[in-house]
């Protein structure tokens, strides 16, 4: 069997306890919109081969004690693909899900648009992007499983278009399938693409998606507590040596910071734009069983798809109520040539946008360096802290000197002028206190 290729129904019963099945909202479809001949006879073959009326299962489960709508699909009937009485199905389940206020998890396997439908079948990709975005606005979670194959329109709605991707390893996952142009793509590149979260393999799915569940469904109703800080226990004396601590190898990283603040916590990665910055970890944990989401630098020069992956979590959280803690630690935001080509100014300032439209509490913890723009956009505007391992600076001393045309002798001195000491901005009010 490759990857994911179980029954519809098969995979149901291994992911849930239990499942209710929706009412089927369509009836007969005979040769379809087009008339195609032939047509009605493969369905009734296709469906007593299956035991299915249609390419999708809708219902209502319980996934690990969460309550959730289950749209999976069912490969075996013509291929997963999407026709009209399947869009009829997949909004009856997400109008289903908004009236449970319950998450919606899609278990897509799908070959793409149903040919003998024609251009009707095509158009279900607009309604089905329609309830996305209904499901969207209404604060409800979609996580999607991408089974093997995931393609066409079902992988750019209903996989591409979830706020969590999760990817069975092995998958082939792509816009275009293996059949037009081959050979297909597959889940590990759009992994590293940044456009799926996880990659799964499939018989640990039903833990991951347990876990997933409980993650979007159980927010903190309160700030994000304020991490106990790590390293030093003594204040810097001098500016220059906040930087040599805040710049040290060996002090705690962010890592670190993240296993003591959580129990457990799962990674989102990507940018949905092609990229992944491994210098930024961003995801969602548990905390005394109540979920926090969590957007950390861990000291390399922030890349766009950072700033554009934070982004991306801080806006999610917003959507879902989570409280979200920021960890600062960057010399500041990559200014190469490719980071320039990328966006960096762009994404920096969706990173700034993304903090101060957030309705929900943002906590940040300062743990190495904070060099300018690339770390005041993780940063929120009247809930920081700080350790004794940190500085802060509208620039690093080595390139204000070199912008105030100093001699390279004044660095220290330069450092110490510009008070990015913790207890400097703390008594600055740029900071609320020191962790």
């Amino acid at each position: 069997m490759r990857s994911g290729r179980e029954s519809a129904r098969a995979l149901i019963d291994r992911l849930t306890s239990a499942f209710t099945e929706l009412s089927d909202p369509v009836g007969p479809i005979g040769d379809g919109p087009l008339g195609w001949p032939g047509y009605g006879d493969a369905v009734a073959a296709a469906a007593a081969r299956t035991g299915e009326r249609e390419s999708v299962v809708c219902g209502v489960a319980e996934i690990g004690g969460v309550r959730a709508v289950v749209v999976a699909f069912e490969f075996g009937f013509f291929g997963g693909s999407l026709g009209t009485r399947t869009g009829t199905r997949i909004e009856q389940a997400f109008e289903r899900a908004r009236s449970l206020r319950v998450p919606v998890v899609s278990l897509v396997m799908t070959g793409g648009s149903r040919m003998q439908e024609g251009t009707p079948a095509l158009l279900q990709l607009q309604r089905i992007a329609r309830q996305l975005a209904l499901t969207r606005e209404a604060g409800l979670p979609h996580i999607a499983v991408l089974r093997d194959p995931t393609t066409g329109g079902g992988w750019a709605t209903l996989g591409a278009g979830a706020d969590v991707v999760l990817g069975l390893r092995g998958a082939q996952v792509g816009f275009a399938g293996s059949r037009v142009r081959p050979p297909g793509y597959s889940v590990t590149q759009q992994f590293a693409a940044g456009l799926v979260d996880q990659l799964v393999p499939p018989e640990e799915l039903r833990t991951r998606l347990e876990r997933w569940l409980r993650l979007v469904t159980s927010p903190a109703d309160s700030p994000a507590p304020v991490p106990a800080g790590q390293g030093s226990s003594a204040l810097p004396e001098t500016g220059w040596d906040a930087v040599e601590r805040a710049r040290a190898p060996g002090r705690p990283r962010a890592a670190a910071y993240l296993a003591s603040y959580f129990d457990w916590h799962e990674p989102i990665s990507g940018d949905r734009c092609g990229g992944v910055d491994s210098g930024v970890l961003c995801g969602f944990g548990q905390r005394s069983g109540v979920t926090v989401a969590y957007a950390a630098q861990c000291g390399t020069a922030t890349r766009p798809a950072g700033f554009r992956t934070a982004a991306r979590l801080v806006r999610l959280a917003d959507r879902l109520g989570v409280p979200v803690l920021t960890l600062v630690d960057t010399p500041g935001a990559a200014n190469d040539e490719p980071a320039e080509k990328a966006g960096v100014g762009a994404a920096i300032a969706d990173m700034f946008t993304a903090v101060a439209a957030a309705r929900v509490p943002v906590t940040t913890l300062l743990i190495g360096e904070g060099g300018s723009g690339g770390a005041l956009a993780f940063s929120a505007a009247d809930r920081m802290w700080v350790t004794r391992d940190s500085y802060f600076a509208v620039i690093s001393p080595e390139l204000a000197v070199a912008i105030l045309k100093r001699d390279s002798s004044r660095v220290r001195a330069t450092a110490e002028e510009l008070r990015l000491r913790p207890q400097d901005l703390v008594e600055l009010g740029i900071a609320r206190g020191i962790a």
